[in-house]
C-alpha cells in the first residue's frame, strides 16, 4: 500500500485555534493506491477442445447419465457436474503453456522467469544470491534477445527501402514502433 502526504500549510496559512496558541490546524489529502495481485493460471488448450469436440461431447454425455440426480439439493448437483466436466476436459486436454507478450521472449526465457520467481521471497543468503544471479543472467538473455529482434526488424525494413515497396517498410516501421512501446 502506497501513501502520499500533501500538506495544506504550504498553500495558505489556516488560522489557528480560538485560544492564545501559536499552533496552526493541519490539513492533509491522503491518496492511498492497492497493490495489484496478479496470479497466472493455466489456460485450456481450446483450439485442441474445439479439434476433439465430439469425442468430449460424447464421454461428457456418458459421465452425465452415471451421475445420480438428486432434484431437492442443487449444489451438490452444480458439484457433481463441474467435476464431472474438469474430468473430463483435463483427461482429454492439456492447458496451454504461458506465452510471452513480447515477441523477442522465448519459452526458455519463461521458465527462467519462473525459476527466479521461486528464490525472490527466500530470505536467507542464498535465497537472495540465487536469485540475484538469475535476475542478472534473464536480464542479459531479454536484452540481448530483444537487440537480435530489433537489428531483424531493421534489417527488413532497410530491405523494404531498398527494394522501394514504401507502404510494407511503413507497415513494418509501425508494427516495430507498437511493439516496442510498452518496455
Amino acid at each position: 500500500m502506497k501513501h502520499q502526504f500533501r500538506s495544506v500549510k504550504d498553500k495558505q496559512t489556516l488560522p489557528g485555534a480560538d485560544i492564545d496558541s501559536d499552533h496552526n490546524l493541519l490539513v492533509a489529502e491522503v491518496h492511498t493506491r492497492l497493490k495489484k495481485i496478479i496470479r497466472f493460471q493455466k489456460r485450456w488448450d481450446l483450439e485442441k477442445l474445439y479439434n476433439q469436440r465430439q469425442r468430449v461431447q460424447d464421454t461428457l454425455e456418458e459421465k452425465l447419465g452415471a451421475i445420480e440426480c438428486e432434484s431437492g439439493n442443487t449444489e451438490v448437483q452444480w458439484k457433481n457436474i463441474k467435476e464431472c466436466v474438469l474430468d473430463t476436459i483435463s483427461d482429454l486436454v492439456d492447458k496451454v503453456e504461458r506465452r510471452a507478450r513480447k515477441p523477442w521472449m522465448t519459452q526458455e526465457m519463461i521458465s527462467k522467469m519462473d525459476e527466479r520467481r521461486k528464490w525472490k521471497n527466500v530470505n536467507i543468503e542464498e535465497g537472495r544470491r540465487n536469485y540475484r544471479r538469475l535476475r542478472n543472467k534473464l536480464k542479459r538473455a531479454v536484452e540481448k534477445a530483444k537487440e537480435e529482434y530489433l537489428e531483424n526488424k531493421c534489417t527488413e525494413i532497410m530491405e523494404f527501402h531498398r527494394t522501394g515497396s514504401y507502404d510494407l517498410m511503413y507497415m513494418k516501421t509501425n508494427s516495430v514502433s507498437k511493439s516496442t512501446t510498452d518496455i
